[in-house]
């Protein structure tokens, strides 16, 4: 009688995250030209600079009504996202060693701040399109992109099933700080919105990278699996995105012409306050699911039948 043995295994290779490396590029490329956009509308044609213009002078209204204590709450905000991403960072690292990981991801952070840099100082400044401004060209925001790259760093460092929650905060996070730096009245709203952009192309790229330097951690067991995983996540940065941007069609329908019979005193305020949610919101859904729809499935073994 021949004793059974258990049938030999075949060796597994591990899954290779990003399955389709196409989507990334993909993402990093609507980013390019979703700030080339927001540049051509917002610093070259009269509408654009009269909207984010008006929104910047009407923020001094929100700021007397805050008040000094918070404003300079509000001040240090990226200053304090640098500390955070960085003690989030240094933790996931030591405890997971994902050394490779974490410097792609730090990578992606100081470069996101470099490009800022570089465009605005290669940038012309604004063109006289009548609209009384400063000429110089404040696009995109360096507080917003040092924000929001923060938060970027930690949402490529983390394992897939903490990136919907870590997504969500960090966006809202990300937000806050945009919100303040107009608030403040450092920069407009499409500088901010195009500070988002450039910070959502380097972490496209960077999350190609860090998907297939971390392949043997970058595998979950889909939405559901755990609290963090949850779909409330991208559906809270869903209704929220859409409600900003549905109000700020309505605010802006809404606003008389220059010349009419009523004054804008905080529309365009908060018309820019919309769009910096809208546009951080709808950002951090769509890195949510590129990533969540990426990163392979959790391969469970089988107990071989008794």
């Amino acid at each position: 009688m021949r004793s059974s043995s258990p049938a030999p295994t075949k060796n597994r290779r591990p899954p290779q995250a990003a399955q389709h490396p196409g989507y990334f590029w993909l993402a990093a490329a609507i980013s390019v030209m979703a700030t080339i956009a927001t540049y051509l509308f917002y610093v070259r044609t009269t509408t654009g600079q009269y909207i984010d213009e008006s929104a910047l002078n009407e923020a001094a209204r929100a700021q007397a009504w805050i008040g000094t204590p918070i404003a300079s709450f509000l001040d240090a905000l990226p200053v304090t996202s640098v500390v955070i991403a960085a003690v989030v960072v240094l933790f996931v690292t030591l405890a997971r060693r994902r050394w490779l990981s974490a410097g792609i991801a730090v990578a992606a952070m100081i470069a996101a701040n470099l490009c800022t840099q570089l465009i605005k100082s290669s940038l012309p400044d604004r063109p006289d399109r009548g609209v009384l401004t400063l000429g110089l060209n404040s696009l995109p925001s360096g507080h917003s992109t040092l924000a929001a790259s923060s938060a970027a760093a930690v949402f490529l460092v983390v394992s897939p099933r903490w990136r919907p929650v870590v997504a969500f905060f960090g966006g809202s996070y990300a937000v806050f700080a945009g919100i303040a730096t107009l608030i403040n009245q450092w920069h407009r709203p499409a500088d901010v919105i195009t500070a988002f952009l450039v910070v959502a192309c380097w972490t496209a790229l960077a999350g190609l990278a860090v998907m297939r330097a971390g392949s043997s951690w970058n595998v979950w067991d889909g939405y559901g699996e755990h609290w963090a995983a949850s779909r409330l996540w991208p559906f809270l940065s869903v209704l929220v995105g859409m409600l900003a941007a549905a109000l700020a069609v309505v605010v802006l329908r809404g606003i008389t012409p220059p010349g009419g019979s009523r004054v804008s005193t905080t529309d365009y305020f908060w018309t820019g306050v919309a769009l910096i949610v809208a546009t951080g919101y709808l950002l951090t859904v769509a890195g949510t699911l590129l990533f969540g729809m990426e990163a392979p499935r959790r391969r469970h073994s089988r107990r071989p039948k008794t």
